[in-house]
């Protein structure tokens, strides 16, 4: 039987890398999620707080204002401190993950061991929390 997608959540996926930000928002696309790609921190920061989506998909290193900065700026602001975020990155060295963790990521992901199609499966459960 296949699962019933809530059609209006809203992803914003903040990612550099224009095939692997491609990559993901197909399938999501694919699953009903409406997807939003920002290239660059301050461009997902500024997306974020104007449109408020319901889950964050984030890079870390990012050009203009990585990762890190960008979910400090999330986590502060009272429009968007309690959209979930999840750190999708190149990058899982444990000082790094922690970071995320401790900054307020629901949870951190690494881009090798993440396929889109398990992406998609998580975003339900990743709202709902």
């Amino acid at each position: 039987m296949a699962e019933v997608v809530d059609e209006d959540v809203n992803v914003l996926f903040i990612e550099d890398d224009p095939a692997v930000a491609e990559m993901y928002k197909l399938k999501l696309e694919l699953d009903g999620y409406r997807v939003t790609v920002a290239k660059s921190g301050e461009e997902g920061l500024d997306h974020a707080k104007k449109t408020v989506p319901d889950i964050v998909f984030l890079d870390i290193r990012l050009p203009k204002m990585d990762g890190f900065a960008v979910l400090e700026n999330l986590r502060y602001d009272s429009v968007t401190k309690n959209i979930p975020v999840i750190i999708l990155s190149n990058y899982g060295e444990k000082e790094l993950v922690d970071r995320g963790l401790k900054l307020g990521a629901l949870d951190y992901l690494i881009k090798s061991e993440t396929t889109p199609a398990s992406l998609s499966r998580g975003v339900q459960d990743w709202v709902k929390e």
